[in-house]
């Protein structure tokens, strides 16, 4: 008998509810991590990351012998299965 009152009236304040609550649990969370990991600053690049990319591709076929390539036919470069891609 109370039931449907009481689920009427959930769902119609469920968001003035929840809400503070969700808040309030953000709150303690973000103030928690700041506690425990200090106050740390996140050091600035001074290059970003498609230039160091680059640059590593660069020394990583710098090293290489361009002339020396496997053949087509023997298809290297495909995997044997979706799981040989990841070893």
């Amino acid at each position: 008998m109370v039931w449907p009152i009481i689920v009427g009236f959930a769902r119609t304040y469920a968001p003035y509810i929840v809400w503070p609550v969700a808040f309030a649990v953000g709150v303690v969370g973000y103030n928690f991590e700041w506690f425990v990991r200090g106050d740390l600053q996140t050091p600035w690049k001074n290059k970003s990351i498609a230039e160091e990319r680059d640059l590593r591709v660069v020394e990583e076929s710098s090293n290489k012998d361009m002339t020396q390539v496997d053949s087509l036919k023997a298809k290297s470069f495909v995997p044997k299965t979706v799981f040989d891609h990841y070893k």
